[in-house]
């Protein structure tokens, strides 16, 4: 069933651009590298940013994990440049 995870979607074609984050340590990692690459091919804008030391969970964690932040801040960025609102 499709609908428990969009890689399993019949199409992808015509979704909005996409900011796909994974992390090494994540068992689903590369359900996402899946997901971002199946965009692709579908002709949708997709960026794709893998953090290799990481685990599920780490975006949350800023204040134990500086890559959190940079996660958080490079994302907060690639959503302000699709919104139209540039830099700070």
């Amino acid at each position: 069933m499709w609908e428990a995870s969009p890689v399993f979607a019949p199409s992808l074609e015509g979704l909005p651009p996409a900011y796909v984050v994974t992390a090494g340590y994540d068992p689903l990692w590369d359900e996402g590298d899946a997901y971002a690459r199946r965009l692709k091919q579908a002709g949708v804008e997709t960026t794709m940013r893998h953090y290799p030391g990481q685990i599920h969970g780490f975006f949350t964690l800023g204040a134990q994990l500086p890559t959190a932040d940079q996660a958080v801040t490079e994302t907060a960025e690639y959503v302000r440049s699709a919104l139209g609102q540039g830099g700070r």
